[in-house]
């Protein structure tokens, strides 16, 4: 499910939850950024992408998706692996930064609830917190989904570099070749909009459910 719901119920918490993904679609970003450059790989740097403004990351298509479906993307950081002072653990590395980063913020939003709820506050809340904590809860959630969609071995997202790292190096020229292919993309994009949709949505939708259990919330 996409953010226009909640727009449509609630424009405060659509604002905080818009301003919380921006800054984590930022971080995600600047995660892999920093990873590149801390591997050997300046590319990023010199292209200012080792930033924390948001602007500088997010891409137009992405951001549309996440209002309209829930998932998304924002602008690739450009690297060069070669590079990397060690290939695959540079590419594993700069690949998984992103993901971690959005774990981090989705578990630190569900520990912020959980204390929530501790303290009682998750009974009959004022209206100002009523809007936190909705806003708290959504945006884990797309932090959540984030994670758990860049992690599918589908280039260009970061889970076909996690997997590429691992395979053969006669078998990298292709993929990188793929990944810069429009064609692909477009095709890419098409096949989540439709075919697979519905089992991905239910897949995360599963995902979010279980996140949540582990903190009781």
């Amino acid at each position: 499910m996409g953010l226009l719901p909640l727009l449509q119920s609630d424009p405060l918490a659509f604002v905080l939850v818009v301003l919380v993904l921006m800054v984590s679609l930022a971080l995600h970003e600047w995660g892999h950024a920093i990873t590149a450059l801390w591997m050997g790989d300046p590319t990023a740097k010199e292209q200012g992408r080792v930033t924390l403004n948001p602007l500088k990351h997010l891409d137009i298509i992405g951001s549309v998706m996440i209002l309209l479906v829930g998932f998304g993307w924002a602008k690739p950081v450009p690297i060069y692996p070669p590079h990397f002072r060690n290939y695959r653990v540079g590419l594993f590395m700069v690949s998984i930064a992103g993901i971690v980063i959005n774990l981090l913020i989705a578990t630190s939003l569900a520990l912020l609830l959980r204390w929530m709820l501790d303290m009682g506050y998750l009974h009959n809340p004022p209206s100002f917190l009523q809007v936190v904590i909705q806003a708290a809860a959504v945006a884990a959630s797309i932090n959540l989904t984030l994670a758990v969609f860049n992690l599918l071995p589908i280039p260009p997202l970061d889970g076909s570099k996690i997997l590429q790292s691992f395979l053969p190096l006669h078998w990298h020229p292709y993929i990188w070749r793929l990944e810069s292919n429009p064609t692909y993309a477009i095709v890419a994009l098409l096949l989540l909009l439709t075919v697979f949709r519905q089992p991905l949505g239910s897949f995360l939708s599963t995902v979010r459910m279980q996140f949540f259990n582990l903190f009781g919330l």
